[in-house]
């Protein structure tokens, strides 16, 4: 993508946001004529109609479990216009979990070409403020396991789905952003041996990198974490042109071989670069003189990871990547020199058709955790209808079979950029526990304690109460799930017990960093009987009513109060060794 297109990019940004009002109708228009025949649509009385009064009024707001029933028959090879006018052929596997399962989301050619435009867009306005020439990106991404359904449909992650494609690929070539590794280690079988490539090809392309990418701020940390530890033997890889004996997959094997050749100038030259840093701090520009920018999503639950990420970082910037999920895209980040921690995005009124219900908090809970706030909503409104200062969740309607679907995201408007709303993101909706891309609900954490305290039955036990915590303080970081049981068990049963529960949250990016340690063994705490009583008592002393109380399922760490009633409670602890780790 040369300057100019650059250029061309952003001047197409300006004038599509002048006109929000209009390309949001035009969108609408567009998604609307080619789903006409979809089935969803029909059933609701939609007759054809494309303008948004009508679809409003006959299409209602939905979440996941709503349209379950529609992607379960294009899971089962349903080939007819069920949410879609063209079949789906590919679905996305949502890191997020409804009812304890991987939830399914249709993947088409329309949202690929989106999530080029969102690419372009924040592309061109990094350019403009940290130019790149021609040359490579230090990119850790890891394509993951492709299933086919009964009914012969792929399911993947989205960003496999994306990876997999030559458009793609195409795309991201016009950007300059062309992964160092060749796609065996993106698609290879073994994370570990992934990564220890990922690093290796970027030492071997070390002159031509300007830029060093992961999807999250916690999967850079991980890496850099890992090479501290591998880096003299990445030194002798480079050195003798040999790889690794500790690489045994084949296809990854044979695919680095390949660009792997002896360089014994190279090993030296990081050799002491590595042995002259201070605690590693800024390895990142010592290794890659020529990058201009590390990039990744680094907003919610990433933003713990910051601190350490500057400090690998050093003097380069850090830039938030743009705003999505695996539903759609929503917009992009147009000013690159804000901090993660400030950062805002701009909506693409073109990638999608979006609304907002108003959020409000109920007094008395002004200062409580945004995820746990029972909102007060009003009736969604438009793009240009936002008002700055506000929070609201955001509904998305896409170009593959999504309508009215609630993101369950809780954003501000920060500000508008012409017409279009630049959102500032708050928080998940009802999200209790999340350390990076893991993402657990209140009823996933119910469905775990479900499952394992079936291993109490036989001891005529059973879980009084229940809830849980984020134990950051020590890395990796790990779940922490308090039980008040109604009777004395065996340590040979809560042993188990804790094992259940770490292997019953399956939400993928979960299981996935359990894997790798990058979520640490779940703890087990065990609390004397009478615990949430106590709790109770400490909310009626705020002045709250009987009628009101629910049992927090997740302890905010700000809630000191009732994490000191906990932790004084606490008369066993067990950890998990569920993963072996």
């Amino acid at each position: 993508m040369t300057i100019c297109s650059c250029e061309e990019t952003i001047n197409e940004f300006e004038m599509l946001t002048r006109d929000t009002a209009r390309v949001q109708q035009d969108t609408l228009k567009k998604i609307l004529e080619i789903n006409a025949s979809a089935e969803y649509l029909q059933n609701f009385g939609l007759g054809g109609r494309t303008d948004a009064e009508s679809f409003k009024s006959c299409i209602p707001l939905c979440v996941h479990s709503d349209i379950e029933p529609y992607i379960q028959r294009i899971v089962d090879g349903d080939t007819s216009p069920v949410v879609t006018g063209e079949p789906i052929t590919n679905l996305s596997l949502s890191s997020g979990t409804t009812h304890g399962k991987p939830k399914f989301i249709p993947f088409n050619d329309e949202l690929l070409e989106t999530t080029l435009q969102i690419y372009r867009t924040s592309y061109a306005f990094r350019n403009r403020e940290y130019p790149i020439g021609r040359g490579k990106a230090l990119q850790f991404v890891y394509g993951s396991r492709q299933v086919i359904t009964k009914g012969g449909i792929l399911a993947t992650t989205a960003t496999t789905n994306l990876y997999r494609r030559q458009r793609y690929k195409e795309g991201m070539k016009d950007i300059q952003s062309q992964c160092c590794s060749p796609d065996e280690v993106i698609f290879g079988p073994d994370f570990h041996q992934s990564l220890y490539c990922h690093l290796l090809c970027g030492l071997i392309y070390s002159e031509e990198v300007h830029s060093v990418f992961s999807t999250f701020a916690h999967s850079l940390v991980h890496a850099f974490q890992t090479f501290e530890e591998v880096w003299e033997d990445l030194c002798t890889d480079i050195r003798d042109g040999v790889l690794s004996k500790k690489v045994t997959a084949p296809s990854i094997r044979e695919a680095v071989s390949k660009i792997l050749k002896p360089n014994p100038e190279l090993a030296d030259s990081i050799y002491k670069k590595c042995i002259g840093l201070s605690n590693w701090y800024g390895v990142i520009p010592a290794l890659w003189p020529n990058a201009k920018y590390v990039y990744g999503i680094m907003t919610g639950s990433m933003e713990p990871y910051l601190k350490k990420l500057r400090h690998y970082a050093g003097h380069l910037p850090l830039i938030s990547a743009d705003y999505g999920a695996s539903e759609g895209w929503v917009g992009s980040n147009i000013d690159p020199t804000v901090p993660p921690e400030q950062v805002t995005y701009a909506v693409l009124p073109q990638v999608g058709y979006f609304e907002f219900i108003p959020l409000e908090k109920p007094i008395g809970e002004e200062t409580e955790n945004c995820a746990s706030i029972h909102y007060i909503e009003s009736d969604p409104v438009g793009l240009t209808e936002v008002e700055v200062g506000k929070i609201y969740e955001v509904v998305i309607t896409n170009f593959a079979g999504l309508y009215r679907y609630r993101l369950g995201d809780v954003v501000k408007i920060a500000r508008f950029h012409n017409s279009t709303p630049e959102l500032q993101f708050i928080c998940r909706r009802s999200l209790v526990l999340s350390i990076n891309i893991d993402k657990n609900t209140e009823k996933d954490l119910q469905l775990a304690v479900e499952e394992a305290s079936k291993l109490l039955e036989g001891e005529k036990l059973e879980v009084v109460d229940f809830t849980s915590f984020v134990e950051r303080s020590s890395d990796p970081g790990r779940y922490v799930i308090f039980w008040e049981l109604s009777a004395d068990a065996s340590d040979e049963v809560l042993s188990s017990c804790a094992n259940a529960l770490d292997l019953a949250f399956i939400d993928a990016g979960y299981t996935g960093s359990r894997k790798i340690n990058t979520i640490g063994p779940l703890e087990l705490r065990i609390l004397r009987k009478g615990t949430f009583k106590e709790i109770l008592d400490h909310f009626l002393s705020l002045g709250g009513a009987v009628s009101q109380f629910k049992t927090p399922r997740f302890v905010n760490p700000s809630n000191s109060k009732v994490l000191q009633i906990l932790s004084r409670n606490v008369t066993q602890s067990y950890f998990s060794t569920a993963y072996g780790l």
